[in-house]
């Protein structure tokens, strides 16, 4: 049966993409206050250096900041908190003993509106040399000459 769930992207960590590979995703909500939803939904959000970790069998996104609500009240939340992921505990042990391995992280890669839900994308990510970095632009460079040399055919 096909899944026709309306998704709304919020935003992608595109910059993920130039510094690792993503070897797995997975699919988590994420527990926010109402305020933040609204920011949310004006797409006020920034990805910079943020990343998942986890304690005590608990999944958390660290320093992904949620600019505060332009109309809300004034005890909006701190925008650089914790915010804890929902994910099932037999991910959290997956995803621990994933990250445990030498050279491995989680990293957020998107956020998105799914059923009027926020959910994140979370990748098990591995870092990327400098040679990596160079090989991967100069391979959307090859395949943007190659669309060009088409399009003008």
């Amino acid at each position: 049966m096909k899944d026709n769930t309306p998704i709304k992207k919020i935003a992608d960590n595109r910059a993920a993409y130039h510094n690792y590979f993503v070897e797995e995703k997975y699919e988590a909500g994420i527990e926010l206050l109402g305020n933040e939803v609204k920011s949310l939904r004006a797409a006020k959000m920034n990805f910079k250096d943020s990343w998942v970790q986890i304690e005590n069998g608990e999944a958390f996104v660290v320093a992904m900041h949620i600019s505060p609500y332009d109309k809300g009240n004034i005890w909006a939340p701190d925008p650089l908190r914790r915010r804890r992921l929902l994910l099932h505990k037999r991910e959290i042990i997956k995803l621990q003993s994933e990250v445990s391995r030498a050279g491995k992280t989680l990293i957020p890669l998107s956020l998105y509106f799914k059923h009027g839900k926020v959910k994140m994308s979370v990748g098990i990510c591995k870092g990327k040399d400098l040679h990596d970095k160079r090989r991967s632009a100069a391979e959307k460079d090859i395949k943007r000459e190659i669309d060009r040399a088409m399009k003008t055919r």
